[in-house]
């Protein structure tokens, strides 16, 4: 998905040291430092910028576990690495700093993982293939003799695809789940969250003292929080959360043998360093996996705006707009097929690839006069009772409400308690979807679709919207733009244009299934009810809403992660592979 804000970290998640005057607490790799009036946390590679309000009492302090210290927000924290090289860049007028990846930076793996014999990754999912496959790869490439071990459980139909890949007991890079975490060094959690929150005290149990737990999501952060539990003392926590689905990752990794750097940006992230060592893993791990760049985050800012963006406008708001759209257009009289290419299709290929390479202002700069006025109308009707349902999904994600219901929804998916199970259905077999199929099957190759303005203002109304609420949040620019708008064109909807909208939502992970499901006919119902009636009623624009999101500082940081990432696009046949086990026939 660290260190300690200032003076808005919470008393019940301060440093025992800062209630407790510094008694008994001691660490070698961890000092304040005063910089320009204000104090500053360095250990294990991670810090915090505006460390203000403590004064001479945090002076007195000399020396604090960095192990006991969590950041409340993303934007604040500053990073150290002795094995990369960090680069600043000024994203929307703020400084960041993140590390640019590359396969010639594969030759530093060793030193970054320095300490680990192996590295376990538990499931075979979205994540699991994707991040193993590249991680040995990577491995290889420099004759490192760290092994990647698979953890599986007992009897899981993913076994026979993990062989495939080349992790065998043969081998040593399969086994069991517990036995795999028993014996790696640096243990990536990379199972469903609901099977997260459900095994955590048994994989916790396992773990060596001073291993590291690696997580590409922060969503066990959340759910620990909720019920008063906390990681192990004795161990680092580290996440590394790449901006697309697993198949993206080793779909740009596999590219990025022809043209070095491809791949998917990633944020990282220290919740706990017991050693020292724990901000060199995670940035060896992430340019192992092939990231362009990495930047920095917190689990909690991680797992915060991952969880509100998958049931935005990476899944749940683009899966009902279209949906919404499609109605609208096949009731004023287009075609079935039509509509379809009208919304889906313009979406995930001609408005997707245009705001990668150009950006959402070129997209309507790109149109007619006429073609002008009806993004306009589009998305000044559409911006607010978007932010109406994107406001009310960050509350819910925040105050742990959405991840209990991933929970109790992961427990229904098993008969329980004389009740049934309730496995989640597919959305394909409805009448839209298969309109879809009939495109796809009779669209010629290397065809994006057509670009209808109006769908264009509604979906970058969306968008934007959904960045307003991050940044009135407080998330930094990389985590707005990588969360709202890269990992959305670059990753999510390539796929979505090869093989539909219907085939991510019935194949993505659970949690993020389980939004869409529950978040899409909110978006749906919400424009259909407002939006679409304010413009066929003839509201008047609101003009300096428009002008706003022509003038947002939103671009430019866009246009900076831009030419941060890779100059290939990510290629997605028809034949895609990224159907989930249980869906197999």
């Amino acid at each position: 998905m660290a260190a300690a804000a200032a003076s808005s970290i919470a008393s019940s998640r301060a440093c025992p040291a800062f209630q407790s005057e510094g008694k008994g607490i001691a660490s070698s790799s961890s000092a304040f430092l005063q910089r320009g009036g204000a104090q500053r946390f360095l250990g294990g590679g991670v810090c915090v910028r505006r460390c203000k309000g403590f004064g001479s009492r945090v002076k007195s302090l000399g020396t604090c576990a960095l192990s006991q210290m969590v950041a409340t927000r993303g934007a604040e924290v500053e990073f150290e690495t002795k094995v990369f090289t960090k680069e600043k860049v000024t994203l929307g007028g703020k400084d960041e700093f993140i590390v640019r990846g590359g396969r010639h930076l594969f030759e530093k793996l060793p030193e970054a993982f320095k300490g680990i014999k192996q590295i376990g990754v538990l499931g075979w999912g979205s994540q699991g293939p994707a991040q193993a496959q590249n991680l040995r790869d990577s491995l290889e490439a420099v004759k490192s003799d760290i092994v990647v071990k698979i953890g599986l459980r007992k009897g899981s139909k993913s076994a026979a695809d993990a062989r495939a890949a080349g992790f065998t007991e043969e081998n040593g890079t399969l086994g069991d789940v517990i036995e795999t975490v028993a014996g790696s060094d640096l243990v990536l959690l990379l199972i469903s969250d609901a099977a997260q929150a459900d095994n955590f005290r048994e994989i916790f149990a396992a773990l060596k003292p001073k291993a590291i737990l690696g997580l590409s999501h922060g969503f066990l952060l959340g759910h620990l929080e909720s019920i008063g539990e906390k990681f192990p003392k004795d161990i680092s926590v580290i996440a590394v959360c790449p901006k697309g689905m697993g198949p993206s990752v080793r779909r740009l990794y596999v590219q990025g043998k022809e043209v070095n750097g491809a791949g998917i940006n990633a944020s990282f992230a220290v919740h706990q360093d017991v050693d020292g060592r724990a901000t060199d893993v995670a940035l060896g791990w992430s340019v192992a996996l092939g990231s362009p760049f990495t930047f920095v985050t917190t689990l909690e800012d991680e797992y915060k705006s991952d969880i509100y963006g998958e049931r935005g406008i990476l899944l749940g708001a683009v899966h009902g707009l279209v949906e919404a759209l499609y109605r609208r257009y096949t009731g004023n009289g287009m075609s079935e097929e039509a509509a379809y290419k009208n919304t889906v299709e313009s979406v995930t290929g001609t408005i997707s690839k245009t705001i990668s390479s150009k950006g959402m202002v070129s997209l309507y700069r790109s149109l007619s006069d006429e073609g002008k006025k009806e993004f306009e109308a589009a998305f000044c009707a559409s911006y607010y009772p978007a932010m109406d349902v994107l406001y009310e999904i960050y509350d819910e994600v925040s105050s742990g409400n959405e991840i209990r219901s991933v929970v109790l929804a992961g427990r229904r998916f098993s008969a329980r308690g004389g009740l049934p199970a309730f496995p989640m259905g597919t959305i394909d077999q409805t009448h839209m979807w298969k309109v879809g199929e009939k495109v796809r099957a009779a669209r010629p190759e290397g065809d994006l679709g057509p670009l209808h303005p109006f769908t264009a203002g509604v979906y970058v109304a969306v968008m934007m919207a959904q960045i307003e609420i991050l940044r009135n949040k407080g998330h930094s620019y990389s985590e707005m733009v990588n969360e709202s708008i890269i990992e959305a064109v670059d990753s999510l909807n390539p796929f979505m244009h090869a093989r539909g909208v219907s085939f991510m939502v019935d194949n993505c992970s659970t949690t993020a299934r389980l939004g869409s499901r529950k978040w899409a006919p909110r978006f749906d119902y919400i424009l259909t009810q407002q939006a679409f009636v304010s413009v066929d009623a003839g509201a008047p624009l609101d003009k300096e809403l428009f002008d706003k999101f022509l003038s947002d500082p939103v671009h430019q940081a866009m246009q900076v992660c831009s030419e941060l990432r890779p100059t290939v696009d990510i290629s997605v046949t028809a034949t895609a592979d990224y159907v989930r086990q249980e869906l197999r026939h």
